[in-house]
Parts: C-alpha cells; structure tokens; sequence
C-alpha cells in the first residue's frame, strides 16, 4: 500500500504494506461517548496512523492507562485494526494496557532505576523501602523497578510519574508525594495542577531562538543560505575534521552524509536521541547545555544531504526536556520556513532558490517533527527507531537494505545523533583542523564520556579521543572515591563490556579494545571499585537485555532467558554460556542479541576467580 508521508510522496510504509486506513473499525463495539473522549484528547494531531505513537501518549498521559475501550475507540478514530492498535500499544513499556473489566492503573507510579550505576548506590534498599511505605500504600502509589533513565551520574535515581529525581532518597520521594510537591510542572489537560497528575511534568528552559540567534548560534546555517557556504565545503570540512557518528558506531560522518546524498529523493532525515543504554547521558547533557548547537548542526546536515523532512526522536524518560523543545519547536519551524534557502543541486554553482525567485516555485523548507519514544531500548537501534517513528512496534529490519538507502517511510534516510550534530557548527566555527589535532596516542577528536560509578565527580567529561580510563579519572573525574582502588571499568555500557584494573591506560576510542573483547559504543564509562562484584554487574546487565528484547529473533529472545538462568548459579557454566553466546552473535538481528552475551565472555576471561569458586 501507498500512503502520502510528510514529504507529501507516495511512500511504502514500513514492511507493513496492508497497513492503514479502514473503512469500519474491527473488534469490540465501540462505545459513542469514548469516541468523543478520544477525539477531543487527540485534538491537534492528524488522524494518520503514523502517529498512533502519539495518540497512546495523549491517552497515557490524561488517563494515566490505556483502558481496552479507549483503545477501540482509537483504533476507529485512526481507521486501523484494534489487533494493530493493542500490539502497538502492548509493545512500549510506558503504555499501561488495562483489558475490560480488570482493575484501573494505580493513580500514581513511582519508577525506581536498577540500572547498574544505580544499583551500585542503593537501588534496591530503595525500592524495598518505598514499597514498605504506609503512607505510599494508603494513596495507592505503585512501585516500579525499570531500566536506565539516564540520570546515572546523581544516582539512585527515581520518576515519580513523569518527573525525574536525582539522587533519590526514600524520605525526600515520599515527602514530595504525600505533599503534592510537584513546583513547576505542566500536567495534561491542567497546566496549573502543581500536583502528581498523569502526564505532569517540569519544563526544561531552553533559550528561546531570539536568545540563541542573539548569543551567535545558526550562523553557519545562515551562510549556508546565503551562498557564503557551499555545499562541497562543508563536505569537505565535516572530512577533513574526521568527525564520526557518537551514538555507537564511529561511522565517518562524512561519507554516511554523501552517500544519502547520492540516492534518489526525496530523502530524509532522523536525530537519534533515544539513549537507552545503561551508564549513557551525555545526549541529555548536551541538549540542555547546547540545544540550539544541536539543533543548527540538523539544519546544516538536512541543508546538505538536502533532505525533506527531518525527525527529533526524544527517548521519553526526558519528559523535562521535551516540553522545552515543543516550546520551541514552532518559532524554530516558523524562522526556517521564512528564512530557508536551497543551493542549486550544480555543486559550487553559488546558485540558490529562495522565496523571492519569481521565475521558478520555491521548494518549501525542511518539516520538523518532534517524536517522542516510549520506553523501549530496542528503538535506539535506527531501523527500528524508524518503525517506531511510523507508529509501528520497533522491531529492527534485516540488513540490506541499509537506511541509507530505504529507511523512514521506504525513503533514503539519514540518522545522527545529537552529539555528532552538536559537532558540526563547531567544526564549521573552529575549523576542522582544530578538531582533528585533539587527541592522543594517535587519536584524533574529542568524545563526550559519560562517567558514572565509583569516582569523585561523575557527569558529562569532554575529553581527547584515545585519553586512558585513569587519565580520565585523574584529571576530569577527581580521582575515585575515598577507600575505593579501582577493580573494573564498563567502557561502553551495558554493551562494551567488562574491563579489568590492568587495562586503566588502554586508550579509549573507537576500535581500540577490540582485542580485549570490549568496545567504547556511546562512550558510557561505569567505573567499578574493590567493593563491587564484576560477575554481579553481569547479572544485572543480562537482566536487562533479557527485559529489553523486543522478542523478535529467537536467539535474543530465548538467549537472554537461558544466559540469565545460567548466570544465577553460583559458578557459571563456562562451556554452555560461550556456546550459546556465540550463536547470539552469529544469528541475532540487530546489535542488542549480539552484544548481549559480552558481558559474559568479559567476566570469564577477566574474572573467573568470582564464578568458578564463588564470588570473592
């Protein structure tokens, strides 16, 4: 089937090709009042099925559950099946299902993070001392244990509905909720609540793009659509820096651009700002330090790639920092529509296409659209961070064909993340040599680490690529913590790897701990100290890829489950773990089955004193 996407092309919509608009809606009979319910909580959004994403968090969020009745009211409202809807709505872990007749949501929800930057400061204690709370259980207040959410660096850290606190104490949350103290929030439907309503939220203050134009920000992309900067140059200064894609991969930034370039239009374009893996936040960091550098880098690569249409794809746990950004999104669409203008498709001709061009059409600027995830760390991986953009379940694709060249929509596609998009005007402003002559032992660049675990000053380091892990401590963290000696580092969260003390002054970048059986990823650094357990981190890292699979593959899906029980017994066994970890590599579809079993390999070759004869 064809539908029209948001460049206003006929495009196949994802590998779903009987997917779309119904005539009747399918399943329960639809009750009259719901469907007036539905269509005045979704006021505002399109009834498109792309954006059935968007719908749920309409519902989610006023509602604080998805009844089945709601949900067949929207399937009728979006023209789609209620089996569509409900697998849909099912999949994301922050929509709360509720079938017909069980009991309602608790009213409020308290998410406690066991990730392993928060483990190791007390997660658990935590969690058991909310749920023994008296006051907590008289106003029927749920507690959750969940995946990261990206507060590693002030762990604990807990989300009292939508509203993060970090670092979380048991008295302080259970002030804030017996009190109502929610101080500068938004709630759906009552922008003055000030209580934990569903869908309340605190709003990030960005600078507003007068600020940002004001303090120098998109002056690259203005000389860009004044002819002042061609695009062969930026090309070719994106190059000469030897910038490389920050969310995991290292891919030279400059040839994912060209060859995107190269394919037929229209193409289009995503930022990938769903990270979800354990001990990363630096995205989070950078967005609210420098969005409008962010931001300026998207309008210079869509400008250059030349694309159509670009995507902001938020992971929802930063609920702060998207009600900033929908504050700002339509004074950036509406300075982009005016001031827009395209260089002729002749390279180095100068020429553009601007409104005041009478003897051709304009061709309309770039659409910005703001998605937002719903708590599923799959969807970081970008085929399926672009099915979950087209309102489907994210399950990642089989590769070829590469979103470069069939991705959003069916269409040649560019992913960035944010950090590699922050780099961009930067490099511009600075010149790429300035960008190429930072880093040592032959590296080249800087890279955002984001540090967490046992040292004096964890956050966001901004620091030379092929810097050490104890370099990195010394001189950015302050040294580890008091009565802590430094046992163990992640180097790429969940996913990098387990590193022992030893290996402190291997250089840190892409493709360097390739024969330690670790990887750097996104950059994530968990440092571990005497007093922690490496086989323990293990533990906690394959129970979260275990309730992260997104269950397509059978070799994720039943790989974790076996990896996990294996793992539980007091000495591992060797044999049965590596056998089934290789075939996780060898058959997984996408990056999570795959790196899944690297913790693994990392504690047998590194620390099997703690799984053949106990722990230490």
């Amino acid at each position: 089937m064809k539908t029209q996407d948001k460049t206003g092309q006929g495009a196949s919509r994802g590998q779903r090709p009987t997917r779309g608009r119904r005539n009747t809606a399918k399943g329960r009979v639809v009750e009259p009042a719901l469907t007036q319910d539905v269509a005045k909580l979704c006021e505002g959004l399109a009834p498109s099925p792309e954006l059935l994403i968007e719908h749920l968090h309409r519902l989610q969020d006023h509602l604080g559950q998805l009844p089945a009745g709601h949900l067949a009211a929207l399937a009728a409202h979006l023209r789609l099946s209620q089996a569509e809807v409900f697998e849909v709505a099912s999949f994301y872990h922050h929509f709360e299902c509720v079938p017909e007749g069980a009991a309602p949501a608790a009213p409020l929800t308290v998410r406690v993070c066991e990730s392993i930057s928060c483990a190791m400061q007390g997660a658990e204690a935590l969690a058991q001392t909310l749920n023994a709370s008296a006051a907590l259980q008289e106003r029927g207040v749920r507690i959750q244990r969940v995946p990261c959410v990206g507060r590693c660096a002030q762990a604990p850290a807990a989300v009292i509905g939508m509203q993060a606190v970090a670092p979380a104490s048991a008295l302080d949350l259970i002030r804030r909720i017996t009190e109502e103290q929610a101080p500068g929030t938004q709630a759906a439907g009552n922008p003055a609540s000030g209580t934990w309503a569903p869908g309340a939220t605190e709003i990030l203050a960005l600078p507003t793009l007068a600020q940002a134009l004001a303090s120098g920000d998109y002056q690259r992309v203005q000389a860009a659509w004044s002819g002042a900067l061609a695009r062969d140059t930026l090309f070719e200064q994106i190059e000469q820096a030897g910038l490389r894609g920050m969310g995991g991969a290292g891919f030279p930034t400059a040839r994912k651009w060209r060859t995107v370039a190269a394919q037929a239009g229209p193409r289009l374009m995503a930022i990938n700002a769903d990270e979800g893996e354990p001990g990363t936040f630096k995205d989070r960091h950078w967005f609210e330090q420098a969005a409008h550098r962010i931001l300026e880098g998207a309008l210079l690569a869509a400008w250059t790639v030349q694309v159509d249409a670009v995507w902001l794809y938020l992971r929802d746990e930063y609920a702060a920092l998207r009600a900033g950004l929908e504050r700002l999104w339509p004074e950036l669409q509406a300075w982009v529509d005016a001031h827009w203008q395209w260089q002729d498709e002749q390279a180095g001709s100068g020429q553009s296409q601007t409104a005041q061009d009478q003897d051709s059409p304009r061709r309309p600027a770039p659409r910005l659209h703001l998605r937002r995830g719903a708590g599923a760390y799959v969807c970081g991986e970008e085929s399926a961070m672009i099915a979950s953009i087209e309102g489907l379940r994210g399950l990642p694709r089989l590769r070829p064909p590469y979103v470069a060249q069939r991705g959003l929509f069916g269409r040649p596609t560019l992913v960035n993340n944010p950090e590699t998009l922050m780099w961009v005007s930067r490099i511009l402003e600075e010149g790429p040599q300035h960008f190429a002559g930072q880093g040592r032992r032959g590296r080249s660049g800087l890279r955002s680490f984001s540090v967490s675990g046992r040292v004096n000053q964890p956050g966001v380091k901004l620091a030379p690529a092929g810097i050490s892990l104890r370099e990195l401590i010394e001189e950015h963290c302050g040294g580890m913590l008091s009565g802590h000696v430094l046992y163990g580092f992640l180097p790429g969260g969940a996913s990098g790897g387990i590193l022992p003390a030893h290996l402190a002054d291997e250089p840190l970048d892409f493709d360097t701990l390739a024969t330690h059986g670790a990887f750097i990823g996104s950059h994530a650094i968990v440092v571990l100290s005497q007093h922690d357990s490496a086989s323990e981190v293990a533990r906690n890292l394959m129970h979260f890829f275990r309730h992260e699979s997104c269950g397509q593959c059978t070799p994720c899906r039943a790989g974790t489950v076996q990896m996990a029980r294996m793992m539980a017994e007091p000495e591992w066994p060797v044999s049965g773990l590596q056998a089934l970890g290789q075939v996780m590599r060898d058959a997984s579809i996408c990056g999570l089955g795959q790196a899944a079993p690297n913790p693994v390999d990392s504690v047998l070759r590194f620390f099997p004193q703690e799984v053949t004869r106990g722990t230490r």
